[in-house]
């Protein structure tokens, strides 16, 4: 939608597989999916497919509302082992292989 409004935006999308609540959890379905315009590095949208993940929309909704960037989420410290910690990694991820990321990347 956003490109169908000429955005200019990067998207990342991070598979459960590499957030470590979902691996401990043994259920890696679904994907956490993050939009920000490109210029402005601002989150614009998202989705999270995922089991229990509405714990963690509010936490997306809010940094969206508020124009938080996809670096400032990155750089926010979430509680290990919860399905919000895979925002952090998402945001992440527009700069770096989410395989490439630790647990404890900062």
């Amino acid at each position: 939608m956003a490109r169908t409004q000429g955005l200019d935006i990067k998207v990342s999308l991070l598979p459960l597989d590499q957030v470590p609540r979902a691996l401990a959890a043994r259920d890696t379905r679904g994907l956490i999916k993050l939009v920000a315009d490109n210029a402005t590095d601002s989150l614009l949208g998202g989705q999270i497919m995922a089991p229990e993940g509405e714990d963690a929309l509010q936490t997306m909704v809010l940094a969206i509302k508020y124009g938080v960037t996809a670096a400032e989420v990155g750089a926010t410290i979430f509680p290990y082992l919860t399905k919000v910690e895979g925002l952090k990694l998402a945001a992440q991820t527009f700069d770096v292989d989410g395989s490439k990321l630790s647990c404890c990347s900062g």
